[in-house]
């Protein structure tokens, strides 16, 4: 029917954008912050059992490893992931691979590492 961002009418919205849309036939109790909109036709948004991804150490004490559980903030949503398994550590600035699965991680590391979402 309609959708606004920041109560403006748009015609389209882009990845990563925030709007506000009207659905027919459904109650605004049966939804929620983080629900999914999507086409049940085409190619229709689907949870992901894991994902890979580079994750820079700034700041932590002592050191990460394989089990570890942080809580990841993606746009809006909010979910712990554990560290399924640290693939590799690599350089910061030139993103070569300095040491294959590394027992741990520590503070000013880069590594690659596969994410769990517990939920």
């Amino acid at each position: 029917k309609s959708v606004e961002m920041h109560h403006e009418a748009l015609t389209e919205a882009l990845p990563g954008d925030n709007v506000g849309f009207n659905v027919k036939n459904i109650s605004v109790k049966e939804l929620r912050r983080g629900y999914v909109a999507g086409d049940s036709k085409n190619q229709p948004p689907r949870g992901a059992a894991d994902f890979t991804a580079q994750v820079i150490v700034l700041n932590h004490p002592g050191q990460i490893s394989n089990g570890y559980t942080p809580v990841l903030d993606c746009h809006t949503a909010h979910i712990a992931c554990k560290f399924a398994e640290i693939k590799e550590k690599c350089d910061r600035r030139t993103g070569k691979t300095t040491e294959e699965n590394p027992k741990s991680i520590k503070s000013g590391d880069a590594a690659i590492v596969v994410l769990q979402p517990t939920k």
